[in-house]
């Protein structure tokens, strides 16, 4: 009696690790939505507008240009109150 339930405890978690092994296979299967470029013409030569190296650049140059926008804006100062 203690054998069956051994076998199917067994059984049992190998059906969850399983089901848990093909929902992680087929969520790396789908595709990832890529960054839709403004302009494509502003895209480097040789390179097609999708790829991977064209998205980080592309979000660099956003992240550079907030950081340089930011860096322009004049810091408030306190008021001074003796």
């Amino acid at each position: 009696m203690r054998a069956v339930f051994g076998v199917v405890g067994l059984v049992v978690a190998l059906a969850v690790v399983g089901v848990v092994v093909k929902k992680q296979m087929s969520a790396m299967r789908t595709p990832v939505p890529t960054l839709q470029t403004a302009d494509p013409a502003s895209a480097p030569t040789g390179a097609s507008p999708g790829t991977v190296r064209d998205q980080s650049q592309q979000i660099q140059q956003q992240v550079k240009q907030q950081v340089e926008g930011l860096m322009q804006q004049a810091r408030p100062m306190p008021d001074e109150e003796k």
